[in-house]
């Protein structure tokens, strides 16, 4: 996926017109951020998306509504106001929460969103007007499915699939291996990821600080537990990376073999937007968030891998 040991190819971006190629992803956006001109409810936006599919805005016929690992690609955690990588071609960002086609589990009557300000990620009910930014192409072998497989409506009722635009409809991205997990001891093995996880998902047995975490880590590193030498405190969407969109308490696939999983993690991953505060996965929800760093307040979950 995405940020998961990746370099960033230089240019990222190429202006094709109306439309920017992403170069890491392979995914083409309208270079105009608000292509839609105002907020929206989320039938609303995926109206808008199919509306611009008959009428092949753009010169195409294929729009989508992101999903949210699809949306969440754009983000560069080094930046903000709005979030994306500095040298960023598009044009009339709106400093607000951008719909993606994904229900949040633990409440189908609301969908993911992402703040183009400072990038948290969560959840409003599909009735609130928020903004759209449609998406088409990419690599399926860059980003990985969300988990999502079923659709609902805005009251959150389940619904067919066919033809809504949802994520369950869409599916975009890479299809994850059967099974995902291997288990090794006391380490478990994503082979979708090809990262590497503390079994016991909780390894101070308490809450902690964020530099409590990090100091955790370095001492599990030079213990070599499970054979391990290069444990780390994971980034953000290494965390996000095993988010399981159509699940909830906790975001995780099903059958996962993961003991003691609290509620939520701090990453590595520090807060542009106010330095002295890091990004949390909230694992109960599926949430990306973030925490004040002396307090201790969150879990830690080791990774090691190809990625670090």
């Amino acid at each position: 996926m995405f940020g998961l040991g990746l370099a960033w190819p230089k240019p990222r971006f190429d202006v094709l017109g109306k439309t920017v190629l992403d170069r890491l992803t392979g995914l083409v956006w309208p270079r105009d951020a608000n292509i839609a001109e105002y907020p929206s409810t989320w039938p609303e936006a995926l109206e808008h998306v199919a509306s611009m599919n008959r009428k092949q805005a753009l010169g195409f016929a294929d729009w989508r509504l992101p999903n949210r690992r699809e949306l969440l690609s754009l983000v560069d955690y080094q930046t903000q106001k709005p979030p994306l990588p500095a040298d960023h071609p598009f044009q009339n960002i709106v400093l607000g929460w951008y719909w993606t086609s994904t229900t949040a589990a633990i409440h189908p009557g609301y969908a993911w969103y992402v703040h183009m300000e400072g990038a948290r990620t969560f959840y409003g009910r599909k009735d609130q007007f928020f903004m759209t930014w449609p998406v088409r192409g990419g690599d399926p072998s860059r980003l990985w499915q969300t988990g999502q497989d079923a659709c609902f409506d805005v009251q959150g009722r389940p619904i067919p699939c066919n033809g809504t635009g949802q994520d369950g409809d869409v599916r975009f991205g890479r299809a994850w291996p059967i099974p995902r997990f291997e288990t090794r001891g006391e380490v478990v093995r994503d082979r979708l990821s090809g990262l590497s996880w503390l079994a016991r998902a909780d390894l101070t047995l308490t809450r902690v600080s964020w530099q409590q975490a990090l100091d955790a880590v370095l001492e599990l590193r030079s213990q070599k537990v499970g054979g391990v030498s290069n444990w780390r405190l994971p980034n953000i969407l290494e965390l996000e990376s095993l988010v399981d969109c159509s699940a909830h308490n906790p975001a995780l696939p099903a059958g996962h073999p993961f003991s003691a999983v609290q509620e939520a993690y701090w990453s590595a991953t520090t807060s542009f937007f106010e330095t002295n505060w890091a990004w949390v996965l909230y694992v109960h929800k599926g949430a990306l968030g973030v925490g004040f760093k002396t307090k201790p307040v969150f879990a830690v979950w080791p990774v090691a891998g190809p990625c670090g």
